[in-house]
């Protein structure tokens, strides 16, 4: 694979990965599988690591958005999610990966815990003087639902606890087991309700009614595994923490081993792998943790996950049906997704009618075909994935599927837009309807309000698909502006049906409330292709305002300005998302928007990354040796400090750690005049010295 294969690669995967973060994370409404969707990000992954320069910063996404009908609780620590690995061969690369980070000999014992992956719901439940003051779920990974009442109801956890320390944040899974399912789903179809797909599904949405005494007619439970916040610790290991949680009267889960070899560890799955049918819960695979803490401490996080801990999935399960139809639904940023219709099937528990088939190309590769005996296959709970069809089943005059060549919501053209460096066509066809298709408008309208963006309480998809269809709201700049307009009309938001003066006066409220918001907010609302919330933070961070982010951006239309290598240089910041944002500000109608917004609202500069830091806000590069610890540790010390790390010595450099054999980056340095120091002079700097 050349460069340049590589950044149309991975542009088309970023994108795609994007649309789907979007349907799960936004819409709840999945396309794709978690195999199929772990499989994208591998790939994208593994084009990133050999070709760094095409990273664009949009894998780095966690959790899905907290529901509206929830208070909100901001985690202290971030509850993050894990990366995965599929063989055996990935679990010793993972362990390979652990002791070169820590220059840890092959030789010495590195215990690591093994235990299973509970299909559940995460939960943190936080412990003040041993009392349960507040429980959360996940969310986004910084910010979850308070569901604190919920929670009270779950017998196996205590609202009060013994021995534990001042401040102690438990971090575990809400589940049902699949006897306590089956009990309840049969209750709900003897009363005329609809059963739950699967015990996950039942868990979750038990946990997140409005009415605890609902919550409290399900028969919820909970395992504890991980902590966030903690005044003091308890034990020094992975393995001593979950025993001191069930001294604390915790339920934990009693499979939990500890092991020292990669051998110990894949013996540990296939046990666990064999008891899965009969275990009273579902799990999808194994978790590995490493057990030392201050281990965990030094390997630190890299991204979206923890260094130290992963989790070892089960491989998928499969059936075949039917296949009734293919329909074309159009994304956010007019991509044409086919979805399968399928005849009902059971797999693995769960009945599921639909399946993603991807894209354009994935319908050819595998020549599916309408009225065609396929096989799905799912991992996890979402909709499966095709795998291909059963020959001798195909019945008499099936006909290849024509992928359209016009948008079903707008009767726009779609297209494949081709590289022009490369001559290959994009994966996705795309409307080119923009801001007059109805499918864009309306979604880049819910992607403004939504959870990460705007965050606008009371204006759901619900509540934008009706404000739309009635051309109350059809650009961004409407919503703030609806209440001087509503105060014209003759026919007012509180006499239409669903909402009456106090809504309207709580909605109108909240807009108002957002007439000051985060610039990074501000930036993920725009919807710029390829720019999620971790690169909009990035771009924040640099440019500070959006006017200099306008600003540059016109201005890196124009290699020669310089702008566009200042954009590129930005840590995280590739070639196509650059482009991406050029290409957005380059447009007079998406300039006229973001003028039109900020005679609106205000955008906010972020706060400065760990201020109080020595380091914090300067660019710090190293070169050579360094002996007490290694270069992955060193960055993310750095960065957990607020420094930026450049692998080049520029005039924006702020400090030079060389260490021995340092070479032409410390001649760069002396001869701009910038300040070298050795790697214990940056301990002692950085109040870490050892």
């Amino acid at each position: 694979m050349t460069a340049r294969e590589a950044k149309a690669e991975y542009a088309a995967l970023a994108a795609e990965i994007a649309e789907h973060d979007i349907r799960y994370h936004q819409q709840d409404a999945p396309v794709i599988s978690d195999a199929a969707y772990d499989a994208l990000r591998r790939r994208a992954e593994a084009i990133a690591a050999r070709f760094p320069a095409v990273a664009t910063g949009l894998l780095e996404q966690v959790g899905a958005k907290p529901s509206e009908k929830f208070a909100k609780v901001r985690h202290r620590v971030p509850m993050l999610s894990l990366a995965n690995v599929f063989s055996d061969e990935e679990v010793a690369e993972f362990v390979g990966r652990v002791r070169r980070f820590l220059d840890w000999p092959t030789d010495r014992p590195l215990a690591i815990t093994a235990e299973p992956k509970i299909d559940g719901l995460s939960c943190s439940l936080r412990y003040e003087r041993g009392e349960l003051v507040v429980a959360a779920t996940r969310g986004d990974g910084e910010e979850g639902e308070d569901v604190t009442a919920n929670v009270r109801t779950i017998g196996e956890i205590p609202n009060g606890i013994e021995g534990a320390p001042e401040v102690l944040e438990v971090r575990g899974e809400v589940y049902m087991t699949k006897s306590d399912f089956a009990a309840m789903n049969s209750r709900q179809e003897a009363e005329g309700k609809p059963a739950f797909a699967n015990p996950r599904n039942a868990a979750a949405g038990s946990l997140r009614q409005l009415d605890p005494r609902v919550t409290a007619a399900r028969p919820l439970r909970f395992f504890a595994y991980a902590w966030g916040e903690v005044s003091a610790m308890p034990a020094r290991t992975q393995h001593g923490m979950v025993e001191a949680f069930a001294r604390f009267g915790l339920p934990t889960n009693p499979l939990m081993r500890r092991c020292e070899s990669v051998e110990e560890m894949i013996a540990v799955y296939r046990e666990i792998e064999a008891q899965r049918a009969d275990l009273p819960y579902d799990i999808d695979g194994v978790v590995y943790k490493v057990d030392d803490l201050d281990l965990q401490r030094r390997l630190g996080f890299v991204s979206r996950s923890p260094r130290w801990a992963t989790a070892h999935k089960f491989p998928a399960e499969k059936a075949t049906t039917e296949l009734l139809d293919i329909e074309i639904q159009v994304g956010r940023t007019g991509a044409l997704t086919p979805v399968a219709r399928l005849k009902p099937v059971t797999v693995g528990g769960v009945v599921v009618t639909n399946a993603t088939l991807h894209n354009e190309d994935e319908i050819a590769r595998k020549d599916v075909r309408i009225g065609d005996t396929v096989v799905v296959q799912r991992a996890g709970d979402v909709i499966p994935q095709i795998l291909g069809f059963v020959p001798e089943k195909r019945p008499d005059g099936a006909k290849p599927y024509d992928f359209p060549h016009v948008c079903p919501a707008c009767a726009s053209h779609a297209v494949r837009e081709i590289d022009p460096k490369t001559g290959k066509e994009d994966v996705v066809r795309r409307c080119t309807g923009g801001l007059i298709c109805p499918a864009q408008a309306v979604e880049r309208l819910k992607h403004f309000a939504s959870r990460n963006a705007f965050d606008i309480e009371g204006l759901g998809d619900k509540q934008i698909e009706m404000f739309y269809r009635e051309g109350l709201i059809t650009r961004p700049q409407d919503i703030f502006s609806l209440q001087e307009r509503d105060a014209r009309s003759l026919r007012r938001l509180k006499d239409r049906e669903g909402y009456g003066e106090t809504s309207v006066r709580n909605l109108f409220a909240a807009i108002e409330e957002r007439r000051r918001v985060a610039l990074h907010r501000f930036i993920f609302a725009l919807g710029i292709r390829h720019v999620g919330e971790t690169t909009a933070k990035l771009l924040a961070r640099h440019y500070r305002s959006v006017e200099a982010l306008r600003d540059g951006a016109i201005a890196a239309a124009e290699p020669a300005s310089g702008a566009l290598n200042e954009l590129t240089s930005i840590e995280g910041i590739g070639p196509v998302v650059a482009e991406s944002i050029v290409d957005f500000f380059g447009e007079p109608h998406n300039r006229e928007v973001v003028a039109e917004l900020l005679k609106q609202v205000t955008p906010e500069p972020p706060e400065e990354v760990a201020s109080e830091s020595p380091v914090a806000g300067k660019t710090v590069v190293f070169t050579g040796s360094l002996e007490k610890m290694t270069r992955e540790e060193a960055k993310a010390m750095a960065e957990r400090l607020g420094a930026k790390v450049s692998g080049s010595v520029s005039k924006k450099t702020s400090l030079v750690v060389a260490g021995p054999g340092a070479g032409s980056k410390l001649a760069n340095a002396r001869d701009l005049g910038i300040e070298v120091i050795d790697e214990d002079a940056w301990l002692e700097l950085v109040g870490e010295a050892r």
